[in-house]
């Protein structure tokens, strides 16, 4: 067998289910490349689940973690570090909120926002304890652990880990009547994706955010927004939540933020929020450490700029110009923002799994989902003629 085969072997069987990873063993990447071990190359349109916003090997990050290992790295929470403190203040104002608690990874970051939420409600807004309630949305992915998975309606996610984890209650995604129905003197918050991304792409209807925010604030409920996909620069906006001019109370972030370097995660609000948390009451041993605020302090200068987000939009509008050009044919429907897509493929043609592994053999990498639908987020930074390429190759997949 070879090394390959080995390899490939071994993650796959590692792997979890829902991921189906494709088949790649990757040895280098650069820009929106990917090189395996073999030597061949692949068009990244997968952009790590949105995790490489930025591309592979962006020079300014390498450079920044590089910076950051002459120094010091991964010090715990034990210690103070001079790297912390403009992390926090800058993303706090890239959101424009005052307090930043950071985390590892987009898991720890829900996790975290969910404890908030609930802190917030018995200490701020006079829930009584143990009575909290989260409304959170239908085929949401927030992540897998045991609490997060408590409210998924993907049974790959969630069946046999139970007992689930209670206070949680699921209202159709874009249902506003459904969300003011489920929402009692009790719930602490609303927990949402702008833009559900493992399900499919969906894009919620217009208004559908700017009712939440109206209807959280009459309410006195928090309004959490998972941007953890969405968000830092893949919609054509810094957030998701832009497009429709809406500011939530909570943003939860990560993916993106360590641009495909380190895992770094947060959760942003302002101090009435974020406040109730006091010192030694929640934290993570090496969240916020030297090396992932480096590199994400670098990420959010380069969010500054609104370059990635003008590109996004830009790239993106032709992206789905040429994407809804297939539909009616071979392509059901099209969904998405920016440099994201959800593309539903006939029945007729193949499954999106076997459209994501003929493109594989093309050499452009996508990620299936739901059956029939196949995921485009490529890097912000892939040039105009390397996504026209992987256009090509999927028009020519879809004709054969």
């Amino acid at each position: 067998m070879s090394t390959t085969a080995e390899a490939l072997r071994s993650a796959e069987a590692h792997s979890a289910h829902n991921y189906h990873p494709l088949p790649v063993v990757v040895a280098s990447a650069e820009g929106a490349w990917m090189t395996d071990v073999e030597g061949r190359r692949f068009l990244d349109m997968l952009a790590g689940y949105s995790a490489l916003n930025f591309g592979h090997g962006n020079r300014r990050l390498l450079d920044a973690a590089k910076a950051q290992l002459e120094r010091v790295t991964l010090t715990s929470r034990a210690f103070h570090h001079d790297r912390f403190a403009d992390f926090c203040s800058e993303l706090a104002a890239l959101c424009g909120k005052e307090m930043v608690l950071p985390m590892n990874t987009g898991a720890e970051a829900v996790e975290t926002a969910v404890k908030t939420a609930r802190k917030w409600g018995y200490e701020v807004k006079g829930v009584p304890d143990g009575q909290a309630k989260i409304v959170v949305a239908a085929n949401n992915f927030h992540g897998r652990t045991t609490t997060i998975v408590s409210f998924s309606t993907d049974h790959e996610a969630r069946d046999h880990y139970g007992p689930y984890t209670p206070g949680f209650e699921i209202v159709p995604y874009g249902d506003l009547t459904a969300l003011a129905a489920a929402v009692t003197a009790n719930t602490v918050a609303v927990l949402l994706e702008p833009i559900q991304g493992e399900a499919g792409v969906l894009v919620p209807p217009a208004g559908y955010l700017q009712g939440v925010r109206e209807l959280t604030r009459e309410r006195n409920v928090l309004f959490m927004a998972d941007e953890i996909q969405s968000g830092l620069g893949r919609t054509g906006k810094t957030f998701a939540c832009e497009h429709e001019d809406v500011v939530p109370d909570v943003y939860i972030l990560g993916k993106a933020l360590g641009g495909g370097v380190v895992p770094v995660s947060a959760v942003i609000a302002d101090r009435d929020v974020l406040g109730v948390f006091r010192p030694g009451e929640h934290g993570s041993t090496f969240g916020g450490n030297p090396l992932a605020c480096a590199v994400a302090l670098e990420v959010i200068a380069m969010l500054r700029s609104g370059e990635h987000q003008q590109r996004a939009a830009e790239l993106g509008d032709h992206l789905h110009r040429e994407l809804n050009l297939l539909v009616g044919g071979s392509v059901t429907a099209v969904r998405g923002r920016g440099l994201w897509a959800g593309v539903d493929i006939d029945p007729a043609h193949g499954t999106g799994r076997e459209i994501s592994e003929r493109l594989m053999e093309r050499g452009v990498l996508v990620k299936d989902t739901h059956g029939a639908t196949i995921r485009i987020a490529p890097p912000l930074v892939i040039s105009k003629e390397d996504l026209d390429w992987g256009l090509d190759q999927l028009r020519e997949v879809l004709a054969a």
